[in-house]
């Protein structure tokens, strides 16, 4: 499916990722705090706010973290030789899903049968 360059550069491009996600990581988690209660300090509007804020930060720390997991079997399944085929039927991924999407693991129609 892939030639040896292409199948390096494609996993340098997954560690780059996972190396940004990660460093993502480290600074999102100061937003993602806990949220003070003492009105003294914030009044009710601000703290909604840092709450909603800390609400969104969870999230798209819950994203990066999902990601970071599909990028690392991603990385596997290029290390065992099974990079670019479906785990579900086997059958090769389109090369433009995969270069839309590094770490697609399903071919298209197993991804819509997924979603259904």
């Amino acid at each position: 499916m892939f030639d040896e360059d292409e199948i390096a550069a494609i996993k340098e491009r997954l560690l780059q990722m996972q190396q940004e996600l990660q460093g993502l990581r480290e600074t999102a988690d100061q937003a993602s705090g806990v949220v003070e209660l003492d009105q003294t300090t914030v009044g009710r509007l601000s703290r909604m706010d840092a709450m909603q804020g800390q609400a969104m930060s969870q999230e798209a720390g819950r994203r990066r973290q999902l990601q970071l997991q599909k990028i690392a079997v991603a990385l596997r399944r290029i290390e065992t030789g099974d990079y670019g085929y479906c785990v579900s039927c086997e059958e090769p991924v389109a090369a433009e899903r995969l270069m839309h999407d590094l770490a697609a693991s399903l071919c298209i129609d197993c991804a819509n049968r997924q979603e259904q």
